[in-house]
């Protein structure tokens, strides 16, 4: 696991080793393969902690939208409950625990369209509360921050992510 290191902004983190290579997907047993189909249906979580969101900037050898700032996202490419996918995803990509997590919102069905990739992306915004700052991150990312709303204008998001957030600030359906 990379090490994290402080980066000039008080709340933001960066890897040692931001550079690594996403691995050829392989799907398990009762996975659906999304590679080759246009509609894709993800989540996308909007972390909160003390009033600030948690963005992950995308590794640079990440084969969709390297480099861009986003939630915690992940397909929804098997039969678990939604909660349970929030919460593999949260644990694989920043190390939480069940614990750690207060509460789950879900917000509004967002379709979002990426010609570049030949997609049409079914997101589902969540807005997930926890108890703690302190996140690992995997080999997806390569930075973290912790940013008030306010802040994040200044980032390249990952496209249709401000509307993302949006729905889930609006969230009021708790999973």
């Amino acid at each position: 696991m990379p090490e994290a290191l402080r980066a000039p902004c008080p709340y933001t983190w960066i890897l040692k080793d931001k550079h690594m290579k996403e691995k050829k997907f392989i799907p398990r047993k009762g996975q659906t393969d999304f590679t080759n189909i246009r509609y894709t249906p993800v989540i996308n979580c909007a972390v909160r902690y003390k009033g600030r969101i948690l963005l992950v900037k995308r590794g640079a050898g990440m084969r969709l939208y390297p480099g861009y700032w986003n939630g915690v996202s992940g397909f929804l490419d098997d039969k678990k409950e939604l909660k349970d996918k929030v919460r593999e995803e949260l644990r694989e990509e920043l190390g939480l625990t069940k614990k750690q997590i207060v509460s789950m919102k879900l917000g509004t069905l967002l379709y979002q369209d990426a010609p570049k990739y030949k997609k049409t992306w079914l997101v589902l915004p969540v807005l997930v509360a926890i108890n703690t700052d302190k996140v690992r991150l995997d080999w997806e990312g390569e930075e973290y921050g912790w940013f008030k709303p306010s802040g994040i204008k200044k980032l390249r998001l990952l496209p249709g992510f401000k509307e993302t957030l949006e729905s889930a600030r609006k969230a009021r359906y708790i999973v």
